[in-house]
């Protein structure tokens, strides 16, 4: 029963703000996102958004290819044996 009577004082000590205060790093980000340097939106992370945007747009292309190869495959007529 006295574990009970201590859990409030636990949850407080883990919301506490004694905890280590985080840098607000949006203003920075904003920069980079407003300047303009002529490249779109999607790319302007660097090179890991360039990288994750090619690696979507194959996955999304090779997604409609294969759907269409089987709507293909599904509309043609069984060959009866």
């Amino acid at each position: 029963m006295n574990h009970l009577r201590t859990f409030p004082l636990l949850a407080s000590r883990a919301f506490g703000s004694s905890s280590r205060q985080l840098k607000n790093k949006v203003p920075e980000i904003q920069k980079l996102f407003q300047k303009n340097n002529g490249l779109p939106v999607h790319i302007k992370g660097g090179s890991r958004d360039v990288l994750l945007y090619r690696v979507t747009m194959t996955l999304t292309l090779l997604g409609t290819c294969y759907s269409l190869y089987k709507l293909l495959v599904a509309a043609m007529p069984q060959k009866k044996v």
